[in-house]
C-alpha cells in the first residue's frame, strides 16, 4: 500500500469493548471510540523459560493495571504515566489489517493507545530501532499514514535514555496517592520556593524519614522538578518549583515524553 494514499476507509479496525463483544469495522467509523477504556487484544500470560517478559503495570494516571509485554514496554509506560499530559491508556487497544498491492492481508497490533488532556489520541508502537525489520517498517508506516487520516498522533519508540529512565522508575516507586501527606507536601513548597538540594530541603521540613517519600511524590507529580536528565537523583540534586503543566506544552508532547 502506497501511504501516501492511505485512507480512513482502507483500514478495517478490530477491538473488544469492555462489554466483551468484539468489534470490528473500518478506522473511518470507530476512530471515535474511547479506546483507553477497552480490553487488550492479547493476554499477558507469564510462564516458566518465556522469553520475553509480560505483566501488569499499576498506572497512576488510569487508578488501574495496565499490561505490557517487555521491559521496554513497562519502562515507555511509566515514562507515558509520567507525563501530566496524559489522561488514559490501552495497551494491545485494537488490531489494524489492510491489503497489500499484492492482495495480501496484513495485521498490526500497535502496543498503546494514549488519550491526552486535550482530547487527542496518539498511537505508540515500541521496538528497538536495531529490531526494526523491512516488513515492521512498512507496518509502521501505513499505521502512521491511517492514523494521521483520523487526526491521531503516531509514534515508533526505542529504548530511552538510562538516566532519566533510572531516575523515573525511582519516582515511580512512589506514585501511589497514599504516599500524599498534604500538611508536608506545603511544607516542601515552601523549603523549594527558592530551589535548593533535595536532602538538606527535606531535612529542613522534618524528619527526612517521613519527608523523602512526599518529596519524591511531588516529583512524580510534577508539582516539584528537577533535571531528570542531568544525573541520577541524589542528595545535591537541585530541587525547584515546577512551571505550570512542565513536561510539555503542545498536543503532541505525549510523543516527545514517551522517545525520551
Amino acid at each position: 500500500m502506497d501511504v501516501r494514499e492511505v485512507s480512513a476507509e482502507d483500514v478495517e479496525l478490530e477491538y473488544v469493548p469492555a462489554a466483551g463483544v468484539r468489534e470490528r469495522g473500518s478506522l473511518g467509523r470507530l476512530w471515535s471510540v474511547r479506546f483507553e477504556s477497552v480490553r487488550p487484544e492479547r493476554q499477558f500470560p507469564a510462564f516458566r523459560g518465556q522469553g520475553n517478559w509480560c505483566g501488569w503495570y499499576w498506572s497512576a494516571t488510569c487508578g488501574g493495571h495496565v499490561g505490557y509485554e517487555s521491559w521496554l514496554e513497562r519502562d515507555r509506560l511509566m515514562l507515558l504515566d509520567f507525563d501530566p499530559l496524559v489522561t488514559g491508556m490501552a495497551s494491545q487497544p485494537f488490531r489494524l489489517s489492510w491489503a497489500r498491492a499484492d492482495g495480501k492481508q496484513v495485521r498490526h497490533t500497535p502496543d498503546f493507545f494514549v488519550r491526552r488532556s486535550d482530547g487527542t489520541g496518539l498511537v505508540v508502537d515500541v521496538r528497538p530501532d536495531e529490531r526494526i525489520e523491512p516488513d515492521d517498517a512498512a507496518k509502521f508506516a501505513v499505521t502512521a499514514a491511517a492514523c494521521r487520516s483520523v487526526g491521531w498522533d503516531f509514534v515508533r519508540v526505542g529504548t530511552p535514555d538510562a538516566v532519566l529512565m533510572a531516575n523515573v522508575r525511582w519516582l515511580a516507586g512512589y506514585r501511589n496517592p497514599r504516599v500524599h501527606r498534604p500538611e508536608v507536601a506545603a511544607r516542601l513548597l515552601e523549603a523549594f520556593a527558592d530551589g535548593g538540594g533535595l536532602l538538606a530541603g527535606a531535612r529542613r521540613v522534618g524528619d527526612q524519614i517521613a519527608v523523602l517519600p512526599v518529596l519524591f511524590h511531588l516529583l512524580w507529580r510534577r508539582v516539584l522538578a528537577v533535571d531528570l536528565e542531568a544525573g541520577l537523583l541524589s542528595a545535591g540534586t537541585r530541587v525547584r518549583l515546577a512551571m505550570p503543566r512542565e513536561g510539555g506544552q503542545d498536543a503532541v508532547a505525549s510523543a516527545a515524553v514517551a522517545s525520551g
